[in-house]
This record gives C-alpha cells, structure tokens and sequence, in this order.
C-alpha cells in the first residue's frame, strides 16, 4: 500500500442510486429483512454460497450485519444492500470484497433475492457499483469471479460489460466438496473504463 494512503481516512459514500434502485451500506437492524431473503432464496443460493448452507437464525444474519458495517468503515470489504427505490423492496447484497488499495482492485461479490431475478435488478446493480468503484474509489481493476457452473452470475458480469479474463482451473471448493473451475471477469482503466 502506497505509505500516503490510509483507508479508514477516506471519506466513500455510504450509498447511491441508479434507474430503479437504491444501493446503501449496511446498517444495524437490517439483519431481519436480509434473514427473509435469504430464507426466499436458500435453495438458489446454497450451490454458490458458503453462508447459505444451512438457514442462519436472525441474530446470526444481524451480526453479519454489524461486521458488515465494522468493516465498512475499516475500509477492508465494502458490503451494501440493493433495494428497489418504487417501494423499498430489498432485492438482495452487493459488495466490494478482497480489496487491494494499493493497486485500487476491488471484486464484486452478489447474490439475488428469488422473487425478484430475471428483472435486470443485478445487472444493474453490477453497473452502478462498477461506476461507484471507478469514481469514489479511483478503481484500476474491477473483478468479478464466479464457479465456471454458475451461468447466471456469468450472464449478469458478461451483460454488465466485464470480460472474461480466464478460468482458474480446480481454484474453489464449493458447497458440494469438489474443486470447482472459476471465471474471472474484470473491468480495467484505460480499456474498458
């Protein structure tokens, strides 16, 4: 990390908007809500992700919350919560994880609600925190990764404009226990943005 840059010391906003949904940090009390959706989606989304491999209990679902939070400030992963604006809807989470401030590299992680896929909601978020990345976080390469099986969270970083930069062979143990192939899409300045 370059010596002049401390990451706590960097005023980010703590949410933004695009066409049909607001995009906010997480906040304390929000851990109910994220509960049900969870609940809503778990089959869908216990094949790609480890916190979905058994329903967690609402506390459990708030105290993730709370270190979401933590970590927010600490500039360490930037978890937020996609909401559609027409009625507060929470449609699922996005974030930016596995941050590198040195090189200005961030990955998106997200996961949708049930109800409320094939709407063009992900994509879209996806579009705004890439936008978000390259003009509050100086961004130099965005990234997204999923399991080379998992078509539709390829199909949103491929609609959203990423390319895809390789496959990692046999690089992730997935619900299932087996070594999974994963794609890595990516954004970089000066070609894409």
């Amino acid at each position: 990390m370059s010596n002049d840059l401390i990451p706590i010391l960097l005023d980010i906003p703590e949410s933004f908007e695009t066409e049909r949904l607001l995009v906010r940090a997480l906040r304390p009390g929000d851990g109910k809500e994220m509960n049900e959706a969870i609940r809503e989606s778990l089959d869908e989304l216990k094949p790609w992700m480890p916190f979905a491999q058994s329903m967690p209990a609402v506390e459990e679902t708030e105290q993730y919350v709370r270190e979401s939070q933590v970590a927010y400030l600490k500039r360490t992963t930037l978890n937020m919560e996609v909401f559609r604006k027409e009625d507060g809807r929470l449609v699922g989470n996005i974030g930016l994880h596995h941050v590198d401030w040195d090189c200005r590299q961030f990955e998106i992680g997200y996961w949708i609600r049930s109800s409320c896929s094939g709407k063009g909601y992900m994509t879209e978020a996806v579009n705004g925190i890439t936008d978000f990345a390259i003009r509050e976080l100086g961004a130099s390469r965005i990234e997204i990764r999923c399991s080379a099986l998992n078509g539709r969270s390829a199909a949103v970083a491929e609609r959203a404009g990423f390319t895809l930069d390789g496959i990692l062979r046999k690089s992730t143990r997935e619900s299932d226990g087996e070594l999974h192939d994963s794609k890595v899409y990516a954004k970089v300045r000066g070609a894409e943005f």
